[in-house]
């Protein structure tokens, strides 16, 4: 059985096929996939995005999702009796959860598939949508030059991991006392875009700001990156602190249709883990 808690559980002909997965679901293969199966989601009230798009295609392929707040996860009992419990009736399990390490348990004692649908750690699924959107675009995603703009966290640390399982080159522009470990760092945007092709944000904590303030990634600063580069800010973001509103306005700005994928990228990692 397999789990997705880390990019770096796949192997690279996984994460490929997961995308030739993604690009069957149009055709209609996998109707009815999700039927008589129940699918338990942990999520808590502010997800928007993740939360819409499992629960819309659990219902496309026929499935029945049955929701909880992620705070259900906290309670005193012990994780290997609530397993216990649903491994009688789930098929998969989805959930959201700050600690990787609880999903890790939940992975441990769960005799069905378990996937992480974000923690503090990382964030796989939404980087795997990306990845599969650039897949339509670019001739070799792989080949490309990324550059995260954002503090060391879940979605940054997402992002290094798909560096490790396929092997493109990131490098990281940041405030001092933000960089990722064992990547290359950058602390003034304008230096750090030259040469690059997919640029990335996460948002910023307030109490930050002033630390990121020479890596804003306006419309100029796009000029000065590759032809033909991309960006791709990590929403929610917050126009005006890590990304300019004209850089959102510009021709550069891939954000709506590239997380437009995320719908049939879920459906496809649920097809895949149960198959």
């Amino acid at each position: 059985m397999k789990n997705l808690i880390r990019l770096t559980d796949l192997e690279p002909k996984e994460l490929y096929e997961i995308f030739h997965i993604a690009d069957e679901i149009s055709s209609g293969k996998y109707n009815g996939f999700l039927d008589k199966k129940s699918v338990i989601l942990f999520f808590p009230a502010t997800s928007i995005r993740t939360r819409v798009t499992f629960e819309k295609g659990i219902y496309l392929l026929g499935g029945q999702s049955i929701l909880f707040p992620t705070d259900t996860l906290d309670k005193k009992e012990d994780l290997r009796d609530v397993c216990g419990y649903l491994n009688n009736w789930a098929d998969l399990v989805i959930a959201r959860h700050r600690d990787i390490h609880l999903l890790e348990k939940l992975a441990q004692y769960s005799e069905v598939p378990v996937i992480n649908a974000m923690t503090d750690s990382n964030h796989p699924c939404e980087i795997l949508s990306d990845l599969y959107a650039l897949s339509k675009i670019r001739s070799d995603f792989t080949k490309d030059q990324y550059l995260f703009c954002g503090k060391s966290g879940n979605i940054g640390l997402a992002w290094k991991e798909a560096s490790q399982v396929i092997g493109f080159e990131l490098s990281q522009c940041c405030g001092a006392g933000y960089e990722m470990p064992d990547i290359k760092v950058y602390h003034d945007i304008r230096t750090a875009v030259r040469g690059k092709d997919i640029l990335c944000t996460d948002s910023l904590p307030a109490d930050a700001l002033n630390d990121f303030k020479d890596c804003q990634i306006t419309k100029e600063v796009m000029e000065l990156a590759n032809e033909n580069a991309l960006l791709n800010p990590c929403p929610p973001f917050y126009r005006g602190e890590e990304v300019s509103d004209d850089a959102i306005a510009s021709h550069y700005f891939v954000g709506y249709p590239f997380k437009k994928r995320l719908l049939e990228v879920q459906q496809a990692v649920m097809i895949y883990l149960l198959s």
